[in-house]
């Protein structure tokens, strides 16, 4: 049987000679030519046929991610709406969790954030003891050092709450976009040494020289600083301790006061840079302040009383530091005329501290006080008693405010006592505003103080019940006994053989 004709076929043959295959060869040049044509045109339709299902197959898989992106957001947004109604719950219950979940982490990376936070925290104990661990904590993965200064340690009121997150965000931002542009942070020592990651270079100033300790990178076609593998584990650590109580030579989650901050923050990362101004002053550089970059210890200082001030430095003019007049860990302006070292590259020659005539002590921002003296005024913060805004009070329940470094004292006498007795502490009264110590003083004057005088007008008392308002209860045994280990004690007024007996009335501190 003969088969079909085909026009390429015998196209090397001589005119008119049969082809192998039994079908003439053309011997018209058109012929060969159209059929070089036709050729040509079904290869260009099915290169036009393969890109179209390419297109297709591409245009599928946009839409399927589009879709998985939008159902990631509904996701997120149902959480992010299951978080705020946890955390609205647990401040009502007058429950604060150890470490609340970073709202901008995933869980899983929040959970290794603490451990991490942990063992910092560990680091930190021993070489405060003395001791020289093998090795310090550390981490160079950005993203779990960003999800570590999202980590909260105590309560915050709503005014410094604004500006202790706007901190996070800008420093959480600025890690992202270092990850993004695929920057992988050096230790100190690479610095060094010289032996910095592919992209970077050392910084150099308006002079062309080398900034001691700070290295450059690109990102989003700007040159920006980068921080150490340690200079942005301590500003994490820092962050993370936003809240904490201040307490004149603490060192703890439990209270601290801006020298036991940043002798903690830089411990947890194996350097001991010890627990005094003096000491904390000659442990790095002195850097301009047009240098400062975040991880610094940054120092306030007064004439009459010199160095009295130190907080982490964490940009744009501001630092975390333990601080005596807002009375927690807390971030705020770096102080006018402030000057800062850094840790990372020790001193050349030792460092001349700012001058100072020694008439005037102040420590962490404010005047110290010692045991000796006695109890103390309790006004704080400008405001009058009684007339202090809620936004700078913390919530310790539904309805109840504190002081804040009052209200994380509270919050762990709570849990305390819940553990003891199975049962949350009962609390009937905390912040009274003058109009509520009015309406009080009318209804109860033998037992009330004058409108405007009360304790409970600056935030910090409180006024239990549950067992603890009888003198002879197990309740209010257990309050005598381990209240005043937070911080909350019976003023000797109230007490069974004073003045005017209140077994029910606590007061945070030893207050006049």
């Amino acid at each position: 049987m003969t088969g079909p004709t085909r026009p390429w076929a015998g196209l090397n043959t001589v005119a008119g000679a049969p082809d192998v295959s039994g079908v003439p060869a053309p011997s018209d040049p058109r012929a060969v030519a159209q059929a070089r044509a036709r050729a040509r045109a079904r290869a260009r339709a099915q290169v036009a046929a393969r890109r179209a299902r390419a297109q297709r197959r591409a245009r599928a898989r946009a839409l399927r991610r589009a879709a998985l992106g939008r159902l990631l957001r509904r996701c997120a947004a149902v959480a992010g709406v299951l978080a705020l109604t946890l955390t609205v719950s647990v401040a009502l219950a007058g429950v604060r969790p150890e470490t609340p979940a970073a709202a901008s982490a995933p869980l899983e990376l929040t959970a290794a954030a603490t451990a991490l936070r942990a063992e910092l925290a560990g680091t930190a104990a021993a070489v405060l003891a003395g001791s020289t661990p093998d090795a310090p904590a550390t981490s160079t993965d950005l993203a779990l050092t960003a999800a570590l200064a999202g980590l909260r340690a105590a309560p915050t009121s709503p005014d410094q709450q604004a500006v202790d997150d706007a901190a996070r965000v800008a420093w959480q931002t600025r890690l992202a976009d270092l990850a993004a542009a695929g920057i992988e942070l050096p230790t100190a020592a690479a610095v060094a040494a010289g032996d910095l990651p592919e992209g970077l270079s050392p910084a150099t100033d308006a002079l062309g020289l080398m900034v001691p300790g700070v290295v450059e990178g690109v990102v989003g076609g700007r040159v920006v600083a980068v921080p150490t593998v340690e200079a942005a584990l301590a500003v994490g650590t820092a962050l993370a301790s936003l809240g904490t109580p201040y307490v004149p030579g603490g060192t703890s989650p439990a209270g601290t006061d801006c020298t036991g901050l940043t002798a903690t923050v830089w411990a947890g990362l194996g350097r001991a840079v010890g627990t005094t101004f003096a000491a904390q002053w000659s442990a790095g550089t002195v850097v301009p302040e047009g240098q400062w970059q975040p991880g610094d210890l940054v120092f306030g200082s007064h004439p009459d009383a010199g160095l009295d001030d130190v907080g982490v430095y964490v940009g744009a003019g501001e630092v975390v530091t333990a601080s005596a007049t807002a009375h927690q860990v807390a971030v705020l302006p770096a102080a006018p005329g402030a000057a800062a070292v850094r840790v990372t590259v020790p001193p050349a020659v030792p460092n001349t501290p700012p001058p100072s005539d020694g008439s005037t002590a102040t420590v962490c921002g404010a005047a110290p006080v010692s045991a000796a003296t006695g109890p103390v005024s309790p006004a704080w913060g400008g405001w009058a008693n009684g007339q202090i805004p809620t936004s700078a009070l913390c919530a310790i329940g539904a309805g109840h405010r504190l002081r804040c470094d009052a209200a994380a004292a509270y919050a762990g006498l709570a849990e305390a006592f819940q553990n003891a007795f199975h049962r949350p502490i009962c609390i009937t009264d905390s912040y009274r505003s003058l109009a509520a110590q009015v309406d009080a003083h009318e209804r109860k004057p033998a037992i009330t103080a004058v409108p405007g005088t009360s304790n409970h007008g600056w935030g910090l008392a409180v006024d239990l019940c549950g067992g603890v308002n009888g003198f002879d209860t197990p309740e209010h045994a257990w309050m005598a006994r381990w209240a005043p280990t937070f911080g909350w004690t019976a003023p000797d007024w109230a007490r069974a053989a004073g003045s005017n007996p209140e077994p029910w009335h606590w007061e945070y501190g030893s207050l006049a």
